[in-house]
């Protein structure tokens, strides 16, 4: 089966000193890189996802600069497409799905941030467009929020979200296990 990779907004807002820092992104974008070396070793489909903000008052993915640029760690070549979003969905007012059609994409393979918004939403939108998934649960980094006053871990929203995505949305897996390490 046709796979392609998403690395989804690994951008410089979301690692330490960024407008958005998330508790493990260093570590996701190391299992990022990971993928990203084996995708392109087997010369398979790669899009990267930069999210830039339109909503009046963003905080973090800011236009023209430095925060919302794609970090080094995961840096496109100049044969692999970027696709500008504006949305959590990296299919909503974008052509991702065209170009996976194009390519002959028939399963996803999906990394990046953040674990609770843009993973979980094109994740779902790409479940609902008939795509396979594999979501790389240790590739993807989240962070701690907050519901009526209480307070929920990193690591409790990375496991719920994940959990949820498992059945029937994706396929989820570490990065050592997906590559067959």
């Amino acid at each position: 089966m046709n796979q392609g990779l998403i690395i989804v907004d690994v951008q410089n807002d979301y690692f330490t000193g960024g407008s958005m820092e998330l508790v493990g992104m260093d570590k996701a974008s190391i299992n990022c890189s990971k993928l990203l070396n084996s995708f392109r070793t087997k010369q398979l489909p790669i899009f990267h996802i930069q999210h830039i903000a339109t909503r009046e008052g963003a905080t973090f993915f800011v236009p023209n600069t430095p925060g919302c640029e794609i970090h080094e760690c995961v840096k496109p070549r100049d044969n692999e497409i970027v696709l500008t979003k504006h949305y959590p969905n990296s299919f909503r007012e974008t052509e991702l799905n065209a170009f996976f059609k194009e390519a002959g994409v028939e399963e996803l393979v999906i990394c990046g941030a953040m674990s609770h918004m843009c993973i979980d939403a094109t994740t779902r939108a790409a479940f609902d467009l008939g795509y396979r998934c594999h979501v790389v649960s240790d590739a993807c980094a989240t962070r701690d929020l907050e519901f009526n006053g209480q307070l929920v871990k990193a690591a409790d929203v990375q496991a719920a979200f994940m959990s949820a995505l498992s059945v029937p949305f994706a396929q989820v897996s570490l990065t050592d296990k997906f590559l067959g390490y």
